[in-house]
């Protein structure tokens, strides 16, 4: 146990016994603790395996490399569509967690395997994302722009182009981008300050 990490568990004000029981788990799989994002995070070897955190319908373990496991038992979750590599296991009691210990464990011993083999999540390429009319318009209106948001790592441009085309209604398209506009042109992520 990571004393810098006993906080996390004493703060908390929901889903503490549940917690604990995470923690215990992956600890018996000999990872080691470290708080990272704020969370607990378990690694093997300075890799994430897993880290444990909280919503308010449940608590879950994620596997950073979830895609990449087997998943016998069907308890995987993709949080959602856009997410490509990491999936998580949900809880809404310590009767579950305690119920699926061995289970737990196997995953993450299998998620250990994963890392040690090298293995890598297979991530779709920037150009695979779709590209709102509405930015594509203002690429082609703005030659700077264009060199500005082809310059962004992809990692950046993948994220820009999730939250352009998650409104359903072309005005509040329009208006994400036209906000998001001068932090591009200055080379900035969306979440940068």
């Amino acid at each position: 146990m990571n004393p810098k990490v006993d906080f996390y568990f004493k703060k908390a004000e929901k889903w503490q016994e549940e917690l604990e029981q995470l923690r215990i788990i992956a600890l018996d799989c000999m990872l080691t603790e470290e708080l990272k994002w704020g969370v607990p995070c378990y690694t093997y070897q300075k890799s994430n395996i897993v880290l444990i955190h909280v919503f308010k319908e449940y608590c879950a373990l994620l596997f950073f490399k979830g895609a990449l496991l087997n998943d016998a038992n069907g308890i995987l979750i993709q949080q959602t569509e856009n997410v490509q590599a990491a999936r998580q296991v949900r809880f809404t009691s310590v009767q579950e967690i305690i119920e699926m210990k061995a289970i737990l464990s196997a995953y993450i011993y299998e998620a250990i395997e994963v890392e040690k083999a090298g293995l890598k999540v297979d991530f779709k390429k920037t150009a695979e994302f779709t590209i709102p009319e509405e930015f594509r318009k203002k690429l082609d209106e703005i030659p700077a722009l264009k060199a500005a948001f082809n310059a962004l790592t992809p990692g950046r441009q993948r994220a820009y182009l999730l939250h352009f085309s998650a409104p359903k209604q072309p005005k509040t398209r329009e208006s994400r981008i036209d906000k998001c506009m001068q932090l591009i042109l200055n080379g900035k992520g969306l979440n940068d300050q």
